[in-house]
């Protein structure tokens, strides 16, 4: 009996992998599976009938060397011993050359008289510009202006009667939708990529002034200004930024919403450079802990870190500390938003700042400054002064700063962290010369007053430190614990 059942189960298990194919087999033949194949979009309509918009932009680029001369010799006079071993020693420099003509990117036409938008890191090293149309014509463009806060260049070529493109609006671009990119990866012109919109309204470090559309179309080298067509045919954006590890396509890329692009281009055309708005504000990102610090239900707005003295904000009230929720009647959900609003704020405008401030909602109004360049001067150390003798409760070792050291570091109030026990405060990320400013919504004045606030701190609930390192100004969160208790 014990044979038969084996014999038996082995020819059940043959039956079941012989009906197993057999379902393989007609679900692989089925129609329902054929229909769902061409339901995958046809991208060839779109591609006959747009590509002819989209441009290839090379260049040549003139190195300023001398020809052959031996540089200058400066603070060296031809009298002195050291005159005739740096004149035999220094190598002279090469003969200047033209470059060859190398393809730096893609671009598309945005009018028939020959306006091209494109990346502004694609032009604006370039001593000349050459754009090949898909017909293979080629021209020398004009460049017409260049932004380098949202990367957007408008350039001009003499020609009429061009073919352009449809613009579409990013903000009805769902995610998961298809997109397709049209341009010239490494040199190969009029390449079609294809994807999904993977995210939107993207934040990238150093990118203050523009929300990504980040797609998984494969974009490389060479793809960069290139436009972002969906399923319709419209541009909604402009090729611009790829993660990689490598410096190829890993499935992160991340283009320039085309409303963003033609308000620069916009403002390039007429002007030739990008008006934007300014108040004079640090920020940072509210997080739960920083909201439940200030009192706050959501966190959401922008947290004012510093106040630039004298600026907009100063001059409208704005202090560190608030949290800016609408700005110019326009919702501020995350930090980002801001500067993007206040960038496209008019100069010279007064605006209304709705805020949160001292367990509170108030608001303000503010004259809109003119953005500049001027990045501030740099910053003396703090030499070590008298110093508490003993750690507080988060282990900080505190000294006071002097009303010299106030004036050059442009404070009014704060404390050094002159030294630091293991423990919370080294955990949170406080550092030995840090200079602490305020904890939650008080100002730091002195090292027995900051003891006090920390000592009556409740332990269980977050507090925020706010911190001053270098030129940079933010918060600190840390939840204390009874741990930390003397």
């Amino acid at each position: 009996m014990n044979n038969l059942f084996i014999v038996n189960t082995g020819l059940m298990s043959k039956i079941k992998n012989v009906l197993q194919v057999m379902m393989i087999s007609l679900f692989l033949s089925s129609p329902i599976v054929f229909a769902q194949v061409k339901e995958l979009p046809d991208f060839t309509g779109l591609v006959d009938k747009h590509s002819a918009a989209v441009v290839n932009i090379s260049a040549i680029q003139t190195s300023n060397a001398m020809n052959g001369q031996i540089p200058e010799l400066p603070g060296i006079p031809e009298n002195s011993p050291f005159y005739e071993f740096f004149k035999k020693h220094m190598q002279p420099f090469p003969a200047p050359r033209k470059s060859e003509p190398r393809s730096l990117g893609s671009g598309f036409i945005i009018s028939s008289d020959g306006y091209i938008l494109t990346n502004a890191h694609v032009v604006e090293t370039a001593d000349e510009i050459t754009v090949k149309l898909n017909d293979k014509r080629e021209f020398t463009a004009e460049v017409i202006g260049t932004d380098r806060k949202t990367d957007i260049a408008l350039i001009k070529i003499n020609a009429t009667e061009l073919p352009i493109v449809a613009q579409g609006n990013p903000d009805n671009l769902r995610v998961g939708e298809w997109v397709v990119a049209i341009g010239s990866p490494f040199g190969f012109e009029h390449s079609v990529t294809a994807g999904i919109v993977s995210a939107k309204g993207r934040s990238l470090a150093q990118e203050n002034y523009v929300p990504f559309i980040q797609t998984d179309v494969a974009i490389n080298p060479g793809n960069s200004g290139g436009p972002l067509f969906n399923m319709k045919g419209e541009v909604v954006g402009i090729n611009s930024q790829i993660y990689s590890r490598t410096g190829g396509f890993m499935g992160l890329s991340f283009a320039i919403p085309i409303n963003v692009a033609t308000e620069i281009a916009d403002q390039l055309k007429v002007n030739g450079k990008v008006n934007r708005g300014r108040i004079g504000v640090m920020i940072q990102e509210v997080t739960k802990e920083l909201a439940e610090s200030f009192g706050l239900s959501e966190n959401n707005g922008a947290l004012v870190v510093t106040v630039e003295k004298g600026g907009p904000a100063d001059k409208a009230g704005i202090k560190a500390r608030d949290i800016i929720l609408k700005f110019d009647e326009k919702d501020v959900a995350v930090s980002a938003d801001l500067p993007r609003i206040v960038g496209n704020t008019k100069p010279g405008s007064t605006v209304p700042v709705y805020l949160w401030r001292d367990d509170s909602f108030k608001t303000l109004e503010i004259k809109v400054g003119e953005s500049s360049k001027d990045d501030g001067a740099e910053r003396r150390r703090l030499k070590q002064n008298k110093k508490s003798e003993t750690s507080n409760r988060l282990g900080l070792v505190l000294s006071e700063i002097t009303a010299e050291q106030k004036k050059q570091l442009e404070i009014t109030n704060g404390l050094l962290v002159e030294d630091m026990q293991p423990g919370i405060a080294g955990r949170s990320g406080i550092r030995i010369g840090d200079i602490i400013l305020g904890l939650n919504s008080k100002d730091v004045k002195s090292v027995k007053q900051f003891n006090e606030l920390i000592d009556s701190a409740k332990s269980g609930k977050n507090i925020a430190l706010l911190v001053k390192r270098g030129e940079i100004t933010t918060f600190i969160t840390m939840k204390l614990s009874d741990e930390e208790k003397k």
